[in-house]
């Protein structure tokens, strides 16, 4: 039977490369029998990734209990941010950089996670340590997780380890880094492409914060106004989200990733805590200033987590 490995719903760049990469590292292994799936369709930053290390897009799932007993979870760890059947099938590895909560197995496991930048730094070290050789193709897809977590090493969850393996990953894949990566983040921000729900649920998480759901979506962009100019169709979408998913809070970060400030726009209760986690408060026109604040998991759970559960 196939283990199934995937990232995490509403899947971005570096959940669906280090699945692949993962189910890389298990063939060579000796473990065949795997393959990595998605549990959402690839944005267009992926699908531009994907098609530059021509790379076949992943099959789609929205269970696991019907095809496999098993499963391999990269990029994720919180059950409600998995898989709907979760309960249903045993986790046998996870490779993650996130916090760890409420998550639990019945049987041992492989556990892996490191405060990194992105997934496929876990995964590239996780190579090296086996002796496995990285092919041109699989370095460009480690590449792609992580410009895309790192936002091109700008973002603050950069670490050393990033700074390292870039360049050695590049020169692996033949590729220029700085041309590759800021073409990659660009193809992520066609706005005009994208729906109001593409937009505010295409990179969204739910998160448990002093017994309230939380819902935290992301979306990039190289020009704020085109944010700006859909704003109450925006917000009047996470609204219909928030009321249909009993979502307490639904926050949206807009960030611009030339100069890695964002814009918050925010509907349900907490508004206050919400300011109270940046020290800042919304303006006239609903908006929440954010300078500087590229991260969700560095720079926007904490804050709130520790707002929402004092």
């Amino acid at each position: 039977m196939t283990t199934l490995i995937f990232g995490h719903q509403n899947p971005d760049t570096d959940a669906i490369t280090s699945a692949m990469t993962f189910a890389e590292y298990q063939r060579q292994l000796g473990n065949t029998d795997v393959e990595a799936v998605a549990l959402g369709e690839p944005n267009d930053e992926t699908k531009f990734a994907l098609n530059y290390f021509k790379h076949a897009l992943p099959r789609v799932i929205t269970s696991a209990a019907n095809e496999t007993d098993t499963v391999m979870l990269v990029d994720h760890n919180e059950a409600q941010q998995s898989v709907a059947d979760i309960k249903d099938v045993t986790v046998t590895a996870v490779v993650d950089h996130h916090r760890i909560a409420n998550f639990e197995t019945a049987a041992p496991l492989f556990y892996r996670a490191e405060p990194i930048g992105s997934t496929n730094s876990v995964l590239y070290k996780m190579y090296q340590e086996a002796g496995i050789a990285i092919t041109p193709q699989i370095a460009g897809l480690m590449i792609s997780g992580i410009v895309s977590d790192t936002l091109l090493l700008k973002s603050p969850t950069t670490t050393a380890t990033e700074r390292d393996i870039l360049p050695k990953l590049a020169k692996i894949a033949g590729i220029d880094l700085q041309e590759f990566g800021l073409a990659m983040l660009k193809a992520g921000t066609n706005l005009a492409a994208k729906s109001d729900l593409d937009i505010v649920e295409g990179d969204a998480k739910s998160f448990n914060m002093g017994g309230l759901t939380v819902r935290i979506g992301q979306v990039n962009t190289v020009d704020l106004n085109e944010i700006y100019a859909r704003q109450a169709d925006l917000t009047a979408t996470m609204q219909q989200e928030a009321t249909k998913h009993q979502y307490d809070l639904f926050l949206l970060i807009a960030t611009n990733i030339l100069d890695s400030d964002s814009t918050g726009f925010a509907v349900g209760t907490g508004l206050d805590k919400l300011e109270a986690a940046f020290g800042t408060k919304f303006d006239a026109d609903h908006r929440l200033a954010l300078p500087g604040v590229v991260s969700r998991k560095k720079q926007v759970v904490p804050p709130l987590q520790k707002a929402f559960e004092a």
